[in-house]
């Protein structure tokens, strides 16, 4: 199949929603998966954890361009998603969720509602949230985040810390992955081992795309395993929205994936747009196994060299 072929075959003609293995705009996920993380030991750092995420994970709305994923925020979470990618407009102290100039018809304060009755109702669980202003520029943030926190949220249960958990620290709690300036509210979003070329000129440029997806996922196994790994899937362009990326895109994760579920390989975080139920239980089912039994006390010594070296940094900043 030549390039243009495959073009063609990925904008499709059809405007009825898909929900296929690797790729779903249909209104709900086609099952459930809300506990999968009672299983893992609690002694297991978050960072050598698999785990689905969305890419501007309340982008519901404001056409094909601004559209990014077509389930709510509580879908999302039952369905197995545990890293949400969260955009907020900072006016007069007010947050919306916003993907661009698109207002997205809720404010942070129903996204913290939202995770926090999500985690009283299954303690076993953590979920990250990537929190980044958005179509405003105050670069001043942390006070209205902290606020709404207190006003919709619980203080109490959010990770207070830069240092990677483990999951027994990590159960029940929000994870602010803080992509902002302000003090300590979390983990800063630039510790993370992050590929996100989300930049897709048009749908010629996908195989680009699809390498620098290839690339992360194949050096998370042997990266720092005391540093957690993220990749996106996503991506956009003026030529190339959201579904059609996904749907040219997804396919190859899917089938990546398939082909090494038999591999017991840490992945990280992958995030994606319109993800489906079988590829969320796929990346779910990439949890270490005897690699963590055999790897432990070097693993342990990475974790306390990087919190050592946090704390270092904290203390001289």
């Amino acid at each position: 199949m030549n390039r243009f072929h495959f073009v063609f075959r990925v904008v499709g003609f059809s405007f009825g929603a898909i929900q296929r293995p690797d790729y779903d705009d249909t209104p709900n996920p086609e099952f459930l998966n809300p506990s999968w993380m009672a299983s893992i030991p609690d002694d297991q750092p978050l960072s050598v954890v698999t785990m689905p995420g969305t890419h501007n994970t309340m982008s519901l709305y404001g056409g094909v361009y601004a559209e990014c994923q077509t389930w709510s925020l509580a879908s999302q979470l039952r369905a197995g998603i545990r890293f949400l990618d969260v955009r907020v407009r900072h006016v007069n102290g007010n947050l919306t969720i916003h993907h661009g100039v698109s207002y997205q018809w809720a404010h942070f304060g129903q996204v913290l509602e939202g995770v926090f009755d999500f985690l009283h109702e299954y303690p076993s669980e953590t979920v990250l949230m990537r929190v980044k202003e958005e179509f405003s520029e105050t670069n001043n943030i942390y006070g209205a985040v902290v606020d709404f926190i207190h006003r919709y949220g619980h203080w109490e249960l959010l990770w207070h810390s830069r240092l990677v958990p483990t999951m027994a620290e990590a159960r029940g709690k929000l994870i602010i992955l803080q992509d902002f300036t302000g003090p300590d509210l979390g983990m800063r979003y630039g510790s993370l081992d992050i590929a996100d070329a989300w930049k897709v000129p048009s749908l010629l440029n996908l195989e680009e795309k699809w390498q620098s997806v290839y690339k992360h996922l194949e050096a998370a196994p042997s990266g720092n395993m005391a540093q957690i790994f993220l990749t996106y899937s996503s991506g956009a362009g003026v030529f190339a929205h959201p579904r059609a990326v996904a749907k040219g895109i997804n396919p190859q994760l899917y089938e990546y994936l398939q082909a090494k579920t038999d591999q017991n390989q840490r992945l990280g975080i992958i995030c994606m747009d319109f993800p489906a139920a079988p590829i969320i239980q796929t990346i779910i089912n990439f949890q270490l196994r005897e690699v963590v039994k055999t790897n432990k006390t070097d693993v342990k010594r990475a974790i306390f060299y990087f919190r050592y070296m946090a704390k270092h940094f904290a203390a001289n900043n």
